[in-house]
């Protein structure tokens, strides 16, 4: 089987910002097809479970507290790409909005919930390397 990276909250981890998941039946029946390789790019930056909320604005990432927390964000990325290669990975399903996994859409850095087109920093230097990115809502397309 195919190894793929997927966003542990997706499984049903609990390692969002706010110390909960969000498990999705579609990504965990995954299992079925392919070697999940579970990250969270946040956790693997050193931040901690929970944490301050952080969006993305412009070129950096900074918490609900004004704090700029992109090198963490930055860490996290390069130890999922890391972890990409280390298993072959070409596929990754990652977490929809999020500042590190969001893919398409993210939030705009105002903390008013309000989205934009765009990728989180991990979603971004994958598809970069050349890894074909899901979201969790369209993972019919694998």
């Amino acid at each position: 089987m195919e190894n793929i990276i997927v966003s542990a909250c997706l499984l049903g981890v609990s390692c969002r910002y706010d110390g909960k998941s969000k498990p999705n039946e579609d990504v965990i029946a995954l299992k079925y097809k392919y070697n999940i390789i579970p990250v969270c790019p946040e956790i693997m930056g050193g931040l901690p479970t929970p944490r301050v909320p952080s969006e993305i604005s412009g070129e950096r990432v900074i918490n609900s507290e004004g704090r700029d927390v992109t090198e963490e964000y930055k860490k996290g990325a390069e130890e999922t790409l890391r972890l990409v290669d280390m298993f072959g990975c070409k596929k990754a399903v990652l977490k929809e909005k999020s500042p590190s996994c969001g893919c398409g859409a993210v939030y705009d850095g105002t903390f008013t919930k309000k989205l934009i087109d765009g990728n989180g920093i991990t979603s971004k230097l994958l598809a970069e390397n050349g890894i074909e990115i899901f979201g969790e809502k369209n993972i019919d397309k694998l």
